[in-house]
């Protein structure tokens, strides 16, 4: 799987490129007509057709990233997928309770993570060593709240609330609860 750090990287820049091309449409309109003389009024045709290929490139840019998004066929191919190995999680009074101080995943396991709210809505994301986000997703209390991710390289991780639910939340943070360890990169 791709790593979603790379998958970030790659919108940021595509998004930005696409984004100083959307001002410098809006820029050299507002040039031309603003400027003084009938002759310098910016001809329909030309506006429209420069906009026209920014909605082409738009759409194409929305397009091709999707398919760039490493959880996306996971998610549409749930049903036939089974987890090697699932962790069923609980959250209460802005605390997560593990099923053990240390969960250890395999390189080349899909995992399920199955968390549950009694309370409150709260967030469960899992971040690098770099404080960057590896992936979320918002945990309701009274509905299914899980998600399937492929390990697919060694990390140490942390568990973090990504949603407020509170003062109280700012502490939802388990430090280092999660190792991935390989003896080899596998191919899936």
């Amino acid at each position: 799987m791709v790593d979603s750090s790379i998958v970030l990287t790659g919108q940021a820049i595509a998004y930005t490129l696409y984004v100083l091309a959307i001002m410098a449409l809006m820029a050299w309109f507002g040039y031309n007509v603003t400027r003084s003389g009938a002759s310098t009024i910016v001809r329909p045709a030309v506006f429209y057709s420069f906009t026209g290929l920014l909605v082409v490139l738009g759409v194409s840019l929305h397009i091709i990233t999707y398919n760039t998004i490493p959880w996306a066929p996971m998610d549409l191919n749930r049903d036939s997928i089974t987890p090697d190995r699932s962790f069923v999680i609980g959250v209460e009074h802005h605390k997560f309770i593990l099923p053990s101080q240390k969960l250890t995943i395999t390189c080349g396991e899909t995992v399920l993570f199955d968390v549950t709210s009694q309370d409150l809505t709260y967030g469960f994301g899992l971040f690098r060593q770099d404080n960057s986000m590896m992936f979320q997703m918002q945990v309701v209390p009274g509905h299914r709240n899980d998600i399937l991710w492929y390990f697919d390289r060694p990390g140490v991780y942390t568990i973090r609330s990504t949603e407020y639910s509170g003062p109280k939340g700012v502490a939802m943070i388990e430090k280092d609860v999660i190792e991935v360890v390989c003896d080899h990169v596998p191919q899936h």
